[in-house]
């Protein structure tokens, strides 16, 4: 990491020492947020934004996300939480409370494609993707330049269905040591196993270059160009063992016609795709995502 870029995430963590953020999702019924409300009242504490969803206000599901200023926060963290189960258990909720000084540490995995790594780094570089890129591992050498440009640490990792098994091993040990939150695809060209995937539920970001669940697999531009359609898209979600159906967090898309060919939907599409995956990545990096079944739910 750079000088430039470490001094923005310093200032980041000093600005938002106090600051502090709640998910919650439980059975639906009277007096959830109230007695949310109060709790943190009780700290001291000022909600600074909510946002709530219902899926039935009989018998549904309830969602909020909560953000907050509570002086002294780094101190009442951990009481804050042990208190705050006796709520949890009333309402029978599932909770998370997260600290924005907490900055996560990112692993992005690439392949020969840039087109979505350049983007996050760019993002990041501006001061628009507030985390910390840890590493950048790749089955090929294209991005070393530009990463290692960055003071990022670069590892080549050559990877095929042969030797799945081993690679893996290798990455995530490296996610250990690294004391990785988020992993990032960004364009990441190998299938990751269960084993795999189990380790980091809900933690990996994937970038799918089409609309799905149209086209799921390999060549969709293709056989996109074979259908003849009029929209073309991306979709970023997490992943899942269930190949390009995990739980989708973002999707955007462009009219195409009968003029553009093949090379000219690939070039539209990883437009989308580069803008998809950042704010997939930064609405995570923000805590605005719960993940409901094979849903989410995006504040």
């Amino acid at each position: 990491m750079n000088a430039t870029i470490k001094h923005q995430l310093e200032l980041f963590q000093e600005r938002n020492k106090n600051r502090g953020r709640l998910l919650v999702s439980c059975p639906d019924q009277p007096g959830i947020v109230s007695a949310i409300s109060k709790f943190l009242f009780s700290h001291n504490a000022n909600i600074i934004e909510s946002s709530q969803y219902s899926t039935n206000p009989e018998g549904g599901t309830f969602f909020i996300r909560i953000e907050f200023e509570c002086p002294g926060l780094k101190d009442k963290a951990n009481e804050m939480e042990r208190q705050f189960t006796q709520i949890a258990d009333e309402f029978s909720m599932d909770w998370n409370f997260t600290h924005v000084y907490n900055v996560k540490k990112t692993a992005i995995f690439v392949s020969k494609e840039l087109h979505c790594l350049l983007e996050l780094l760019w993002e990041w570089q501006s001061g628009d993707l507030m985390t910390d890129i840890a590493l950048v591992i790749s089955n090929h050498e294209e991005a070393r330049d530009v990463v290692e440009g960055l003071n990022i640490p670069f590892y080549y990792i050559p990877a095929n269905k042969e030797i799945r098994k081993q690679v893996e091993e290798k990455q995530l040990q490296l996610l250990k040591d690294y004391d990785i939150d988020l992993i990032i695809l960004a364009r990441y060209m190998q299938i990751l196993t269960p084993t795999f995937v189990a380790a980091n539920p809900n933690k990996i970001i994937n970038i799918h270059h089409s609309f799905l669940p149209a086209f799921i697999g390999a060549r969709p531009y293709e056989r996109a160009y074979g259908r003849g359609v009029k929209l073309i898209g991306a979709t970023s979600h997490y992943v899942t063992n269930d190949l390009d159906e995990g739980p989708i967090i973002e999707q955007d898309i462009s009219r195409v016609d009968h003029r553009d060919d093949v090379d000219n939907l690939k070039k539209i599409g990883r437009s989308i795709e580069r803008s998809v995956l950042a704010r997939a990545v930064k609405w995570h990096l923000e805590d605005r995502i719960i993940v409901h079944q094979n849903k989410t739910i995006v504040f």
